[in-house]
């Protein structure tokens, strides 16, 4: 009994190592924030850990946290602006506006318009470009997670990336 659980250990250690750089790429994305994106990964992996033994292999697990982790991000962006309205209603403060101050570097201005610009896209464009280029999936792969074919994958990353530059008015900013 202790081997079958030595290997369990082993198989979720190489599913963490292999998932977990990549799940917070694309949660931080999602969220923009590091401390959330932590979290929410880890509350995917007690999922994970609850349910390997339902999920055929390494790279299907792989897959499975991806979804997971997706959701769980959404799911946390849902409800981060309930709270936001909720509290402005209250308070009947006005949304906060972005500020620019002469402090910023250039790269920090430049993530920041970048960001604006994928969060203001559509949710299955911007899920597809966060997880082609900060998740470092392929087509394929992301045509597997999102359950899409991949041509259909290849034309989601194409128009939010067109989307994105029409956003992005300038041609003199650094995309991170």
């Amino acid at each position: 009994m202790k081997s079958g659980n030595r290997e369990r250990e082993e198989a979720f250690q190489h599913v963490y190592e292999d998932a977990f750089p990549v799940l917070v790429r694309i949660v931080y994305r999602i969220t923009g924030n590091m401390d959330a994106a932590e979290e929410i990964c880890q509350e995917a992996f007690i999922r994970y850990y609850q349910r390997m033994d339902t999920i055929p292999d390494a790279q299907q697990g792989k897959y499975w946290l991806i979804r997971v982790s997706k959701n769980l991000a959404l799911n946390y962006e849902k409800r981060k602006g309930r709270e936001r309205r909720a509290y402005e209603r209250v308070f009947h403060e006005p949304k906060p506006r972005m500020e620019s101050s002469e402090d910023l570097v250039l790269r920090g201005e430049s993530k920041d318009t970048v960001q604006q610009a994928l969060d203001s896209i559509p949710e299955k464009l911007r899920t597809v470009l966060i997880l082609k280029e900060y998740g470092d999936l392929s087509y394929k792969e992301i045509g597997e997670v999102l359950g899409i074919s991949e041509g259909n994958v290849k034309v989601r990353v194409f128009r939010a990336r067109e989307r994105i530059m029409n956003k992005l008015d300038t041609g003199d900013v650094y995309v991170p």
